[in-house]
């Protein structure tokens, strides 16, 4: 039985799981605690303090692709492209990134990567969908409710119960493996199949996006056991790509194609 006091502060905790909830662009219910507002806050200062910290290129034709690129792909997903800022950075490693607030970045390192604009476009595509489906803020959310879940569990198991350390190790190891971890495998593979329909719509072969990771797996960014990954393997995540690409064929055969490179 729950205490009276213990009681109304798991109502207050389910209330809230419950008024939070949201669905990505995918379909997929998620639940967001904190507003876009303070997350494009957050992206921001993010994306200004890597600005100090990492050299950006002044190669024209670097940034010249990069935002060809991506002002067709944020067209298609009927953003304003003026409204983003796009910078490329003097980095081996091959990465790209988007965050809150409006920001993409791509290194110099995936510009080397690259064997052409549709595989650029995969990778920013991706990247910008994890933004669309708000999968920085689910993140952080799950982090909320993660602590806050620890201490209900606290309140309702109480400190005496032999069983205390044992449930909340199993929280805390829950969290440790899943729900703290950047971008799970579901949020990975939605950001990919996202990507897949944008870069389709904004006249760019998906067939591209495959033969990217095909790159990515032989540069070694395949990564370890996917099961405590927080991304697919490479194989795997090419199988669904090669399975997903024809299906969308006709939207870029219907598109105005892009030309960046």
């Amino acid at each position: 039985m729950f205490s009276r006091i213990k009681f109304p502060l798991v109502v207050s905790f389910a209330a809230l799981f419950v008024s939070a909830c949201a669905t990505t662009p995918a379909g997929r219910k998620q639940v967001l605690l904190v507003g876009e507002g303070q997350m494009a806050e957050m992206g921001d200062a993010s994306f200004n303090e890597l600005k100090k910290k990492q050299v950006t290129s002044s190669d024209p034709e670097e940034n010249r692709k990069v935002k060809c690129v991506t002002t067709a792909l944020l067209k298609a997903m009927g953003e304003n492209p003026s409204e983003w800022e796009i910078k490329v950075f003097k980095d081996p490693t091959p990465n790209a990134f988007a965050l809150p607030g409006k920001n993409v970045g791509v290194h110099t390192g995936m510009m080397s990567l690259v064997a052409n604009q549709d595989q650029l476009a995969a990778v920013i595509g991706h990247e910008i969908g994890h933004v669309l489906a708000h999968h920085g803020n689910e993140r952080v959310s799950q982090g909320m409710l993660t602590q806050a879940g620890l201490q209900v569990a606290d309140a309702v198991l109480g400190k005496n119960s032999k069983n205390d350390k044992y449930l909340m190790a199993a929280l805390g190891m829950g969290a440790q493996v899943g729900i703290l971890l950047p971008f799970s495998r579901k949020q990975e593979t939605e950001a990919d199949r996202l990507g897949l329909e944008y870069m389709a719509k904004a006249g760019f072969d998906p067939r591209q996006a495959p033969e990217l990771w095909k790159l990515m797996k032989a540069k070694g960014g395949g990564g370890g056991p996917e099961f405590l990954s927080t991304h697919p393997s490479s194989d795997s995540r090419i199988a669904d790509l090669s399975e997903r690409a024809p299906g969308l064929m006709p939207a870029y055969e219907s598109s105005q194609k892009a030309h960046c490179f």
